[in-house]
């Protein structure tokens, strides 16, 4: 079955998206939860602010499916739980697969399932997992024709955290981009390159498939609004935001700011008076 017909719900008219994303809770890491405490409030701003889609957990995703009418955000769906994330990184890290995932995303009326592609050198078994996750995934994926969303992840140990953090080899990091591809993807979520100007060599490894840019830690929101700004310009499809919306002090003027850039091709002076509630852009 063609995924095309989710794809689009999950992507607006002009063939972009600005997704929220908000599974976090379901990685068991604390810190990931400011912000998200009373998730249920946070998902009805979010759905009123103008999100694309939300990112949620099989567990919450009925925070989102119970707004009426047709005009909510789209669902995507968690499909892999894991324990990778936090400081001390855990003794034992695993990435587990949700039982009849796309089953249970079809009764959700989900747009795209999400799993992990990640890969660090010190963690070849938590590697395999993932592997394995996807290729068991894609053929039911096909028979439900719900797209992929594939979250290529490149790690490296931070010795004085004792945990891991972003690897920026942007070649190792092509690699897993296309192997993502490789392995049946029918999204792309990537971090953005420590250059940014570079990041069109994710673009291009992408083999045509469309790419979310992933936001990842939290940062100023001047640096979010230049580096939307350089991606897009770049050729991403759209953003995949998660703390730097709900933990920002007004989540829905960043998430308007971030819609400004991602649908109306705003600059990122025309995105800060959007944040900053002066703008006339809708």
């Amino acid at each position: 079955m063609s995924v095309t017909f989710r794809l689009n719900r999950l992507f607006a008219s002009d063939g972009k998206c600005c997704e929220v994303a908000l599974d976090h809770g379901v990685h068991n890491e604390s810190t990931f939860l400011q912000g998200i405490e009373r998730l249920g409030r946070v998902v009805d701003q979010l759905v009123m602010a103008g999100a694309d889609a939300l990112l949620l957990s099989m567990g919450q995703a009925q925070l989102l499916q119970r707004h009426p009418g047709r005009q909510k955000p789209s669902l995507v769906v968690r499909a892999d739980p894991t324990s990778f994330y936090g400081a001390p990184a855990p003794v034992l890290t695993f990435c587990h697969l949700v039982t009849k995932a796309v089953e249970r995303a079809v009764a959700l009326d989900a747009t795209a399932v999400v799993a992990n592609l990640m890969w660090t050198v010190d963690q070849p078994d938590l590697y395999r997992q993932c592997v394995a996750n996807i290729t068991r995934l894609k053929p039911e994926c096909e028979r439900f024709g719900m797209p992929l969303m594939v979250e290529p992840l490149l790690w490296t140990f931070d010795e004085k955290r004792r945990a891991y953090k972003f690897n920026p080899d942007l070649a190792r990091y092509a690699a897993l981009v296309r192997q993502a591809v490789e392995l049946g993807a029918d999204v792309i979520k990537a971090d953005p390159s420590e250059d940014l100007s570079e990041y069109g060599r994710i673009i291009e490894t992408a083999s045509g498939k469309l790419v979310l840019v992933r936001g990842g830690s939290r940062t100023s929101d001047k640096d979010l609004l230049v580096r939307t700004r350089a991606l897009m310009d770049l050729g991403a499809a759209g953003v995949v935001y998660g703390r730097n919306i709900y933990q920002h002090a007004a989540p829905e003027k960043m998430l308007a700011a971030c819609n400004a850039i991602v649908h109306s091709n705003a600059s990122v002076a025309e995105a800060e008076a959007t944040l900053s509630g002066d703008s006339a852009l809708r």
